[in-house]
């Protein structure tokens, strides 16, 4: 691996880590933070289309449904495409408060899409989908 590479390796984690954090504190600014101002995101068959509309939607769940909650991510695979854009594929899940594990139906399948501007690592779209099941 490239020093560039392993380098912007480290800098899109160091964003997803942020953003992880952010969501277990209930801090919707702060999980947007790295997100470009035309990000997209695709949770549960809605579409939410800027960052403000992310960061709306999610300051809404941090006071109700997903309050306390933190998530879990399994990062399963980092791929550059090009110079300035990398997609992260991974399982994720939310761990409501006092739970220690995610059943196996909470957990999705999900695809970040990063984008390199102005040599920093913005997320500029995420998606995700239910995971199947063992018995699916």
């Amino acid at each position: 691996m490239s020093d560039r590479h392993a380098e912007d390796e480290a800098a899109i984690q160091a964003v997803l880590d942020n953003s992880y954090k952010a969501w277990e504190a209930g801090d919707a600014d702060g999980m947007v933070a790295d997100y470009t101002a035309d990000a997209t995101a695709i949770m549960t068959g809605s579409l939410r289309d800027s960052r403000d509309v992310i960061r709306e939607s999610m300051a809404l769940a941090f006071t109700g449904p997903l309050k306390g909650s933190s998530t879990h991510n399994k990062q399963l695979s980092l791929r550059f495409v090009g110079r300035d854009a990398a997609i992260v594929v991974s399982e994720s899940g939310i761990l409501f408060a006092g739970e220690t594990e995610i059943p196996d139906t909470r957990k999705v399948n999900a695809t970040w899409v990063f984008e390199k501007r102005n040599g920093q690592w913005l997320i500029a779209a995420y998606h995700n989908s239910p995971a199947l099941t063992p018995e699916q």
